[in-house]
Formats: structure tokens, C-alpha cells, sequence
């Protein structure tokens, strides 16, 4: 049964999609959890850390931060050094934030130049823009 309301379309909302856009979803959805936030936090102020490191950092468990870790490596967001024995130490890998980063200078560069013709549409300033 529909409502009659009309589903968005274009970049983002069932249309094409921008270059970069895949990755920077991925980064805004691993983000998203403030625990994952916390783990990236963690591991750039103090460097590289293994599973136990971070337990020891942070308010969670073992079992937690593997968790975490595996969906930010997921994500593109960190990546884990080769084995040192049994210690396995995870990393930032900063090239997915700078992509999703891209991405939005890119979305807000297309808003900001919609409105300005709406701006100069409407023959004045609308907000410093136009």
C-alpha cells in the first residue's frame, strides 16, 4: 500500500553514486559505534597496540576490542602489522579518511553551489552565499 510520498532520487538516494562514496559509508558506518571511536582514538594519540593493549586502555574487554578491531579493519580504517610471535599490533591507515573527507568537500561544494543560483535566483544574499 503506498503513501504517496515520493522517495528521494540522485547521488546517494537509490541513484548514481559519487567516486569515493562506497568508502566513505564504510567509514561513517564504523564511526558511528562510540566504541569504535574510542579504539581509532586510542590507537592514534598512543601508536600501535595489540588486543590486549587496547583492553587495558579502555573500559572494554578482550573480546570487545577484537570485535571492534575487526570491523574498523573492515572498513579500511586500520590494519594489522605482521605477527610478532602471538602479538598481533593494529594500526591507524589514515587513506580511508581522507577519501570519505574528499567526498565531502565534493558533496558540500555541489551544495554550496546550489545555493548560490538559488542566491542569485532570488536576487540577493541568502545566508553569505552568492
Amino acid at each position: 500500500m503506498s503513501t504517496g510520498a515520493r522517495r528521494p532520487r540522485g547521488p546517494g538516494h537509490g541513484g548514481e553514486r559519487r567516486a569515493g562514496e562506497p568508502a566513505a559509508v564504510a567509514v561513517f558506518t564504523a564511526l558511528a559505534d562510540p566504541v569504535r571511536r574510542a579504539v581509532l582514538d586510542s590507537l592514534a594519540r598512543e601508536g600501535p597496540a595489540t588486543v590486549t593493549d587496547l583492553a587495558a586502555r579502555l573500559p572494554i574487554t578482550r573480546q570487545a576490542v577484537a570485535k571492534h578491531l575487526a570491523l574498523l579493519v573492515d572498513a579500511g580504517l586500520i590494519h594489522a602489522e605482521a605477527p610478532d610471535g602471538r602479538k598481533v599490533r593494529y594500526r591507524v591507515d589514515i587513506g580511508p579518511i581522507r577519501e570519505a573527507l574528499r567526498w565531502l568537500a565534493v558533496l558540500a561544494n555541489e551544495w554550496d553551489d546550489r545555493l548560490g543560483a538559488l542566491a542569485r535566483h532570488l536576487g540577493g544574499d541568502v545566508g553569505g552565499i552568492g
